[in-house]
């Protein structure tokens, strides 16, 4: 009896694993085959067991929600207490602002030589007032050591202020914000370590639902491959709603659309595994278990539930490898393309594979659809006329459009806004160009709105320019690049907005908010400078506004690489902002000097803010700092790494950063 059950395990071992009755009527009873009851045994553990794996997950993620809403809670007391002495503390800061105004110049820039330059803008100005100074040579071992300075001239700040003493606490959080460099050989950027750990951890999560209570004997070949299985698809839920656009993740939690899709890739890259181990696991069992009573291998192969097991396997191999960094960013379009198609071929086919997948299926399914159908097209799309405008550089094109707003109503409270209910700042949107091609009207791509959010308090109402900054590099941005040579109009479909207020929070009630920029990372601190200004303004008048912004200093830092990128924004748009009370720090280009040493300018931007308060009532109190990074890895990495320094050194200081690019 036993014998026969072998021969026909090819098909059965799948089959007792979800219909225990079905199993026993074709192998006889399970008392009278202890194989076949060692084997139901553990399979019914394995589905047991795995139901805990959801309990921690859930369980995580509420830990998370708790102390994501009361540190929202803290923050929102702390802004509220911290109202009325603004008012009271204005004229003493005031005093103390306006001498680091007059000051900022010849104590910032002698750390950088000639590599910075504060902005005075006069509309009229020539380059070399903006940039004005002898450019410095470019350093030769730029990539030897990033602690160096980058440029030969550059002195070490001398004059910063240590804060308090060292602390435990502060050394932990300096470490989990750190960013190692990138691994050398296969240049693949890292996390900061406090991303890491928390990867790992859920990594060895996994491992360990995946090895417990497994024993080294024959019959747990087929157990360990049939855990490591059911892992895989109870994790295709959680991958699905990390990639997803529109989900209840960002608001319980906090996190950026940008930190959940790193998760994301992590996923699915541990599910590819998991996938891999199944099907080896399987081929162990067929070896060990049957084929020594004559099931080859090739029959084994043939049987369906085996085939289409192999066909979702083989999906989602393809789709982790054309998800690699490398390719998706030579070709975002058949990236785009293949993720989409892949990932419905690989959810059909697991669906019919086995009965325990499907119920994981379904709700991964639901999902997708969800976020792809309902939201981004049918409730979160709109179509619009963009005047498309050739920058300078004649390498980028502005997409301006004349959005009209309107109040949000029932369906947009509970299923979101669209752009035409306004948006905030540092979201994005997704853009789509039928004109270009067939391809690319199937086709969207990411890209943050560098214009300032329309209104403040609530207020939206008229209309609203929204502007896209977008750099031809290949494929859509090229065409884009093209199409906007011959046609001063452009039709766009936008999918949005989305974001988090993570950076705005970082920013909100902070003493000194330093928004650093690197190349089309102002896409980013535009808008949040806008943002900071309409925050500090308690009513349309001047006064006000300067009653209740001397409490804040807004710092912003735009690392540019060509003179002409300046042209983004524009030097009058510049100005404004700067008679408003923002200080505007634009080294000169990358490309006549090299870069610039940015550890030193934000170290001393700190010092120095800290030495203003020593004149005012706040001297006693704790500054705090918000820092938000936009722009490349490497820079994004230097920022974070020198705000982690001075958090170790005691500084009151959070920092997040906001990516772009493919």
């Amino acid at each position: 009896m036993a014998a026969a059950w072998l021969r026909e395990a090819g098909a059965l071992l799948f089959a007792a694993t979800t219909t225990v009755t079905a199993a026993a009527g074709a192998a006889g009873d399970p008392e009278q085959d202890p194989l076949r009851r060692k084997l139901v045994e553990g399979v019914l553990y394995t589905r047991r067991f795995v139901f805990t794996y959801h309990l921690v997950v859930f369980g995580a993620v509420l830990v998370l929600t708790a102390l994501n809403w009361t540190g929202r809670a803290v923050q929102w007391r702390q802004r509220q207490a911290s109202h009325p002495p603004w008012l009271t503390e204005f004229s003493d800061a005031h005093d103390a602002n306006d001498a680091f105004e007059n000051d900022t110049k010849t104590r910032l820039c002698p750390y950088l030589g000639s590599a910075c330059e504060r902005y005075h803008g006069d509309v009229s100005s020539s380059e070399s007032s903006i940039f004005g100074g002898t450019a410095s040579p470019l350093r030769k071992d730029l990539d030897g050591n990033e602690e160096m300075p980058l440029l030969h001239n550059a002195q070490p700040v001398t004059d910063y202020i240590p804060g308090p003493q060292n602390s435990v606490l502060s050394s932990i959080r300096a470490f989990l914000m750190s960013q190692p460099r990138p691994i050398p050989f296969f240049n693949k950027v890292l996390p900061t370590n406090g991303t890491t750990i928390a990867v790992l951890a859920f990594i060895a999560l996994n491992i360990f639902y995946m090895l417990y209570h497994i024993k080294l004997e024959i019959y747990q070949s087929f157990v360990v491959a049939d855990r490591f299985g059911l892992l895989f698809v109870a994790n295709l839920p959680y991958l699905y709603i990390l990639a997803a656009k529109n989900q209840p993740l960002k608001f319980l939690t906090g996190r950026s659309y940008e930190s959940l899709n790193l998760f994301h890739r992590r996923l699915g890259e541990l599910l590819c595994f998991q996938a891999l181990l199944h099907v080896g696991g399987m081929i162990v069992a067929w070896y060990l278990i049957i084929r020594p009573n004559g099931f080859g291998l090739v029959r084994f192969l043939m049987l369906k539930v085996i085939v289409f097991g192999l066909i979702a396997f083989l999906a989602y191999e393809i789709l982790y490898f054309t998800s690699l960094a490398s390719f998706r960013q030579r070709w975002y379009g058949l990236f785009v393309g293949l993720h989409i198609f892949l990932q419905v071929v690989a959810l059909v086919f697991v669906f019919l594979h086995h009965p325990a997948g499907r119920p994981y299926v379904g709700i991964a399914l639901a999902i997708f659809l969800v976020d792809r159908l309902v939201y981004r097209i049918s409730i979160r799309s709109t179509n619009v006329e963009a005047r498309a405008t050739i920058m300078e550089d004649d390498e980028t094109v502005k997409l301006t459009a004349k959005i009209p707003l309107q109040d949000s109503d029932p369906k947009t409270e509970i299923f979101g806004n669209s752009i035409t209910n306004g948006w905030e700042a540092a979201d994005h949107v997704f853009i789509s160009v039928p004109s270009l091609s067939r391809g690319h009207a199937l086709q969207s791509h990411p890209f943050t709105i560098a214009s300032r959010a329309p209104g403040s308090g609530g207020e939206r109402e008229g209309e609203a320019t929204l502007s896209l900054i977008i750099r031809a590099q290949s494929g859509f941005s090229a065409s884009l690049l093209m199409r906007a040579r011959s046609h001063n109009t452009i039709g766009l479909r936008l999918d949005g907005p989305y974001g988090s207020s993570h950076a705005r929070n970082i920013l909100d009630g902070t003493d000194l908010a330093l928004i650093v920029a690197g190349g089309g990372g102002i896409a980013v601190a535009w808008p949040l400078v806008h943002y900071l200004l309409d925050q500090s303004c308690s009513s349309d008048t001047e006064m006000a506004c300067r009653s209740v912004a001397g409490k804040q200093r807004i710092v912003l830092i735009w690392v540019i690489h060509k003179g002409e990128h300046l042209d983004w924004i524009g030097r009058k748009a510049l100005t404004e902002v700067e008679s408003r009370g923002v200080e505007i720090v634009v080294p000169r280009a990358t490309e006549e000097i090299g870069r610039p040493d940015l550890k030193s300018m934000i170290k001393s931007l700190v010092s120095e803010a800290e030495t203003s308060r020593l004149g005012t009532s706040s001297r006693g109190k704790n500054m705090k700092i918000g820092v938000v990074g936009s722009g490349p890895d490497s820079m994004c990495r230097l920022v974070r790494n020198s705000c982690a320094e001075m958090i170790r050194d005691g500084k009151t200081l959070d920092v997040t950063i906001k990516k772009f690019g493919w």
